[in-house]
């Protein structure tokens, strides 16, 4: 199944950021060798080295976007972030996330940073976005999609690793055993086993074919027959169907726009920034906008001379 975690990538830079800001050079020895030591500078130069270009420039995104937004009013409530943090920590078992950013010397603070820079992000892109009736009747026919039908499901299941083994799951259902139980009990799916199989909302094009087919054929309170995937063998239940609105295919048009005007968005921001850089080894990590040269004045033929008679 395919899930879209665009954040946690962003955690990992911030991490890479977190790393980089706390590099100095230093003498103190960190492991001694045979009685040779290895500094704490000669480490933090190697971390520079590697990671230093993409972590400042990391940093340097950072800074603009929270500039931008202060400059223009915009403003992400704390309650926004934390769902969003919520919405991220719901794709791993209980403890995990947190578990997760202290290994990779994370707090929470740093990801409530990370998710606030991209909810800013997101809403001065929105600014700039206005979805016509064009724009979504478009959509509706290139997809080819009829309003009124489901546009999202909300679905548990158990994968398995036969079939044999979800024919028996199956079976026991039927004679009205708990789902959520068997799911704890069998599901080979980590991520939602621990969750009574619950996989959350979901829309087209975001599981495998035969998943997404199956699911969007059941009702609510239906369970499937066993269905198979690249993963395995599922049994699948649908919680809830919602039905495609003119309000949801706004807000596909919305996210496909974001997603085209986003990196113009930030080449913007830095490009219009002034940005100097006092370390040679980055000094080519932004570079001077070349300089505008005025066009030639277009090249006139000469006026005609006319000899005396």
């Amino acid at each position: 199944m395919k899930f879209r975690f665009a954040t946690l990538a962003s955690l990992a830079l911030a991490l890479s950021a977190a790393l980089f800001v706390t590099a100095c050079g230093d003498s103190k020895a960190i492991a001694v060798v045979n009685g040779e030591k290895i500094t704490k500078g000669e480490l933090d130069d190697k971390l520079e080295g590697q990671v230093g270009k993409n972590t400042l420039a990391q940093l340097v995104q950072q800074k603009l976007i929270f500039q931008y937004a202060t400059q223009h009013n915009i403003v992400v409530a704390d309650k926004d972030v934390e769902t969003k943090l919520d919405e991220i920590r719901s794709h791993f078992p209980a403890g995990q996330f947190e578990t997760m950013l202290k290994q990779q010397g994370m707090s929470l603070d740093d990801a409530h940073k990370v998710i606030r820079e991209q909810l800013l992000v997101k809403a001065a892109v929105d600014q700039q976005i206005n979805v016509t009736d064009a724009q979504i009747n478009d959509y509706i026919k290139a997809n080819k999609l009829t309003l009124g039908q489901t546009a999202q499901v909300h679905a548990a299941h158990i994968l398995v690793t036969t079939k044999a083994q979800a024919d028996a799951i199956e079976a026991q259902l039927k004679k009205g055993a708990d789902f959520a139980a068997l799911a704890a009990q069998y599901s080979q799916d980590k991520g939602s086993k621990t969750k009574g199989g619950d996989l959350g909302t979901f829309g087209p094009g975001q599981m495998v074919p035969a998943f997404q087919a199956a699911a969007f054929k059941l009702k609510p309170g239906q369970i499937s027959d066993p269905v198979q995937t690249p993963f395995g063998w599922h049994v699948i239940k649908v919680i809830e169907t919602k039905p495609l609105t003119k309000q949801n295919v706004i807000d596909q048009v919305k996210q496909q726009q974001e997603s085209l005007q986003m990196t113009p968005f930030l080449q913007t921001l830095r490009t219009s920034a002034k940005i100097e850089i006092d370390d040679p080894r980055f000094s080519d990590l932004f570079p001077s906008p070349a300089p505008v040269v005025p066009a030639a004045p277009p090249v006139t033929a000469a006026p005609a001379t006319t000899k005396p008679k």
